[in-house]
């Protein structure tokens, strides 16, 4: 029997950014609500979910990354706000939100959707993507109203650091008793930009 990984396409934030966020993980744990934060290591914008994937289909995966990532530019990136997800009332996951690169992340996302569904290895969502960092799951209903005041404090929040991404990562995922360990299985290099391609940008 084949074996199958857990699989993701997900772009690296690096590590002041990842310092960054735990700071903010930490403070948000302060208002006492029941969350299991991610790990620093696993800090990531993730651009697909692809599920439990056929160990044999894994290099045309990253081919085809690597093919779509060949057409777009390294852009910056920075985290500007926090909230959580489905709502302040019933919250399941607490995130940091995208500033300055939720534009080409969003690109990204799209041009990949297309190979990776034909392939097989990928299901379409339904819901509109939103480029974000997973910072933790909330493991209590009663958490609700510790976290809200929490994060009303963070209302205001900058993540103050930009990033250049160069490049997009397909990834696995094992879990374990510790967590979820992840292992980086190629990386699709990002072109950089040139002058005449801007120029025309800024034209149209």
């Amino acid at each position: 029997m084949a074996h199958r990984l857990r699989t993701f396409v997900a772009v690296d934030l690096g590590k002041p950014l990842r310092a960054r966020l735990v700071s903010l993980q930490e403070n948000l744990a302060r208002g006492g609500a029941e969350v299991k934060w991610v790990e620093v290591e696993n800090l990531h914008v993730t651009l697909l979910f692809l599920g439990e994937v056929d160990e044999r289909e894994l290099l045309p995966v990253c081919r085809a990354v690597s093919a779509v990532c060949g057409r777009h530019d390294r852009f910056t990136l920075s985290v500007d706000t926090v909230g959580c997800f489905p709502n302040p009332r019933r919250p399941r996951v607490v995130w940091a939100g995208v500033g300055i690169g939720g534009p080409e992340l969003a690109a990204l996302h799209d041009s990949l959707e297309l190979p990776l569904q034909e392939m097989g290895g990928y299901r379409r969502e339904d819901r509109h993507y939103t480029p974000h960092i997973t910072l933790g799951r909330v493991q209590s209903d009663g958490s609700a109203e510790a976290l809200a005041a929490a994060l009303t404090k963070k209302a205001n929040w900058h993540g103050g650091i930009e990033i250049e991404v160069e490049e997009v990562l397909v990834m696995s995922s094992q879990l374990t008793s510790r967590g979820p360990q992840y292992t980086v299985l190629s990386r699709g290099k990002l072109r950089k930009p040139s002058a005449k391609r801007k120029a025309a940008e800024e034209e149209e």
